[in-house]
């Protein structure tokens, strides 16, 4: 065999390796053609409100303060679209953005539907006037609602709610145990505290062995009570003894 019917024939093969080549480059580009339009338009099929709209929102746990109405204003936008494209993560962050909403969880129910489960704040204490403490202690705004009940006043720097929270169930179990309710505790910048019974007496209890302070009073109470003067209130921030602040204006009035 010569050498030009050798480079004849392996020509021939190399041309039809080319010619295979092509066609499986070919077959490859329209594969992937067609996959990608797949895609795209299922894409649109499934962003598409539509065809795949959100046909119902199920709303579950105990709800006192949250009305369907809010929930529904606060899902309008997000409703508009699909069941697929809907962020669950924005749903729960428009839900926990409702002033008495604590928590929210959200998960997609096919075909159409998104179950949600509402968790209301707790509101243990009004805080500095115009807010409330939660049972974790912390801090919240929600307008007034009926239903509430009469709550204690809790006063003090913001980053200190917790703690005021935590010493007021402290003394207040003392005083409950000993007869006297204790309405309000106010923990000062300086981080005095001071303690407003029910009957409106105060309790000027400084930084220091509060609980100390208000046994003490507990123990000189009967004494205070039979004074022929109502008592205002009780400064008790001394090592031994106390300071007694009489209701002058209520004993000249009798």
């Amino acid at each position: 065999m010569s050498f030009a019917d050798v480079r004849n024939r392996w020509g021939s093969k190399l041309r039809l390796v080319d010619w295979y080549l092509c066609f499986g480059l070919v077959f490859l580009f329209l594969v992937i053609c067609g996959l990608a339009t797949g895609v795209w338009k299922l894409n649109i099929v499934l962003n598409d409100a539509d065809t795949l709209p959100i046909e119902a929102v199920a709303i579950k746990g105990d709800r006192q303060f949250t009305s369907d109405e809010e929930i529904r204003v606060a899902l309008q936008d997000l409703m508009q679209r699909s069941f697929f494209s809907a962020d669950v993560n924005q749903v729960q962050q428009a839900l926990e953005a409702l002033p008495w909403v604590y928590q929210a969880s959200v998960r997609r129910e096919w075909p159409a539907k998104l179950k949600v489960y509402l968790v209301e704040q707790r509101a243990v204490a009004h805080w500095n006037a115009s807010e409330w403490l939660n049972e974790q202690g912390q801090v919240f705004q929600a307008p007034m609602k009926e239903g509430i009940g009469s709550l204690p006043s809790l006063a003090g720097p913001e980053e200190q709610a917790l703690s005021v929270l935590t010493n007021y169930r402290q003394v207040s179990e003392l005083l409950n145990i000993n007869g006297f309710n204790l309405t309000r505790l106010e923990l000062s910048p300086r981080h005095a505290w001071l303690a407003v019974l029910e009957n409106g007496i105060e309790l000027k209890l400084g930084r220091e062995d509060k609980m100390a302070r208000v046994q003490r009073f507990i123990n000189v109470y009967p004494t205070l009570v039979n004074q022929s003067k109502p008592v205002a209130r009780v400064d008790l921030r001394y090592d031994t003894g106390l300071a007694v602040g009489w209701d002058e204006a209520q004993n000249e009035s009798h």
